[in-house]
């Protein structure tokens, strides 16, 4: 039989007993508020009645009081009180609405009668005591007869108390012992349900489910240890406990997809966590060759046992060219046009391998036709511009290599693109910072940065370093003759010229105005005059026009200063610049080297 047969049996059996016991405990409820009933009952009979009482005998009381005292007050009271008197049946009329019976309610009122027949009396012994017969008047109120009379009605009283209070208690009592024997019923009752459920307890737990789930709680408690290797028993029965082993199973299973979802999420942190470090560290990178080291510490380890290069775009060639590269890839080559990889030509991420068919990148070794090579090329793009490549290619023994999550590698080379970006824009800027926007050559602020450089650098070598300082002769007449765009071209053209003869075009500066500067490390006062005779040729040899005409010629003149032949070097710069002032001096267009002075003064 199964399990829910015999609970049904058994709840069927329960109901039926719980549905006695309500009712008895109902019945048993409803003799107690009778009990209680007769209780406040008789309470407020005994407040009418002591009411009743109290209004029987105060006119007795007030015309006493008068005849005793002779003070008017109580005369007063007592007409007062006599004039509101009201009729027999008025007086005791909430006597029966508080419950009392016919019969009761008849020996009350000849109570109340025998009482007030003593209101002659009283009201004589009131016009005696007023006509000076204060002895009648007492005769009257304390005499036997009057006594007689006033004890007879409190009798009456007395015994309507007593008839009362016999017929309540009566009704409690009987109100008690319903209650009593509905209440015995009742716990007879829960005793035989509470005895009925035990019974089916026991045989449920012990015959049918104490055994089977004894050997269930084993591997419950092996599952909850996260022992996933215990295997349920397998139960045959079509009942409860083959539902519950059938759900074990079913949790075992879930418990080992569980832990295989926790193991990828932990795998999955873990690699989030590796690219966010590489981030970081990729935001903090100030030169190129920084991101270059982040990218071959980090990558490998994001990419285990892929091989890959870092390809950056060169724009001026429209080539792409090796950056760094990891776990030596064989199958690409180290520099090749931008139109050789799909990837870049696309935009979009491209592997030639795998499922899906697709066209091979021309950077890619091809020899073994049969076997095509599993590589993965990444565009490195931000603000829709492509900056390089990010390249990587599956060893040979593990071709499936690159059919993990494709998402980990999308995030990387988005990072990677973005931080090369930065790093190109923050070299753009500074560029912009120290260049001369007008003549495109460095600016008095990169002059301030590279000069102590160069000083410190030929200290180092043993070397000369020469300065030249250049100025455009009667520059203000261009400006004013032809205007100031006229000034403009005048500078961008001695601008060209000064880095036209400079192998390191960082080295030619503007140093203010019309004013030049230019630094000759390693030359000696010849080389540095020569190349000074050279920019003063060149510069002489320019032919400009405005919308004015011919500007005419443009000449310069040069003050040659060499250290540490002529000056100490944090002179170098003065050195050079009196050097100019005496070309000027001297009828300008001319090249003037400073004098060798035994104290470095240099004129």
């Amino acid at each position: 039989m199964r399990l829910a047969t015999i609970t049904n049996w058994a709840y069927a059996a329960t109901v039926v007993l719980t549905i006695a016991s309500s009712t008895t405990m109902l019945l048993a409820s409803n003799a107690t508020d009778r009990e209680r009933a007769a209780v406040e009952q008789r309470y407020r009979l005994d407040q009418a009645t002591a009411t009743l009482e109290e209004d029987v005998f105060l006119l007795s009381d007030r015309a006493r009081q008068y005849v005793n005292t002779g003070d008017p007050t109580y005369l007063v009271g007592y007409r007062s009180e006599e004039a509101a008197l009201k009729s027999v049946e008025e007086r005791i009329s909430h006597i029966g609405d508080a419950g009392a019976s016919t019969g009761e309610i008849e020996a009350l009122a000849d109570a109340v009668r025998l009482a007030d027949l003593l209101h002659d009396e009283q009201r004589a012994a009131v016009a005696a005591h007023e006509g000076g017969d204060e002895a009648k008047a007492r005769q009257l109120l304390f005499g036997a007869e009057y006594e007689r009379q006033l004890d007879r009605a409190e009798l009456e009283l007395k015994r309507f108390r007593d008839r009362l209070d016999a017929r309540v208690q009566s009704q409690v009592n009987s109100a008690t012992e319903v209650a009593r024997l509905w209440k015995g019923i009742s716990e007879i009752t829960l005793a035989l349900t509470a005895l009925l459920v035990l019974c089916v307890l026991y045989f449920v737990f012990k015959q049918r489910v104490l055994h089977p789930v004894v050997k269930l709680s084993d591997v419950v408690n092996r599952l909850a240890a996260q022992d996933f290797a215990a295997e349920p028993p397998a139960f045959d029965q079509v009942d409860e406990i083959g539902d519950m082993a059938q759900a074990i199973r079913i949790f075992r299973e879930n418990g080992l997809e569980r832990q295989r979802l926790e193991s990828e999420r932990d795998a999955d942190r873990a690699m989030r966590d590796l690219l966010s470090r590489m981030t970081q560290r990729l935001q903090g990178c100030d030169t190129m060759d920084d991101l270059k080291d982040v990218v071959q510490r980090f990558v490998p380890e994001i990419t285990p046992g892929l091989a890959g290069r870092l390809y950056l775009l060169d724009r001026q060639r429209n080539m792409v060219v090796e950056a760094c590269g990891w776990q030596t890839p064989g199958h690409s080559r180290a520099e090749f046009s931008a139109l050789a990889c799909w990837a870049l030509r696309r935009g979009l991420p491209h592997r030639p391998a795998g499922d899906n068919v697709d066209v091979p990148c021309d950077h890619v070794d091809r020899s073994d036709a049969a076997a095509p090579v599993d590589t993965l090329c990444l565009p490195l793009t931000a603000q829709r511009e492509t900056l390089g490549l990010l390249y990587f290619e599956a060893p040979a023994g593990n071709p499936g290599a690159l059919s993990g999550p494709e998402i980990y590698l999308d995030m990387l080379a988005e990072n990677i693109g973005l931080a090369i970006a930065n790093l190109q824009l923050r070299e753009t800027l500074r560029e912009m910072a120290l260049a001369d926007p007008l003549t495109g050559l460095s600016n008095r602020r990169q002059l301030d940065q590279l000069l102590g450089i160069q000083i410190a650098q030929a200290e180092r070598l043993g070397q000369d370093l020469g300065c030249l300082m250049i100025d455009v002769d009667h520059f203000k007449r261009f400006n004013d003759v032809h205007g100031h765009d006229a000034g403009d071209t005048v500078l961008r053209e001695v601008g060209k010229v000064l880095a036209g003869v400079t192998r390191d075009a960082g080295l030619a500066f503007r140093y203010g105005g019309e004013e030049f500067m230019l630094l000759l490390p390693g030359l000696s006062v010849e080389g540095a005059t020569e190349r000074a005779e050279e920019i003063r040729t060149r510069v002489a040899a320019l032919a400009l026009g405005s919308e004015a005409g011919n500007m005419g010629p443009v000449t310069v003149s040069i003050g040659v200063a060499i250290t540490p032949l002529h000056c100490p070097p944090d002179r170098l710069v003065r050195t050079a610049d009196a050097a100019l002032l005496r070309a000027k001096a001297m009828g300008r267009d001319r090249v003037e080297v400073a004098q060798q002075r035994d104290s470095f003064a240099a004129v």
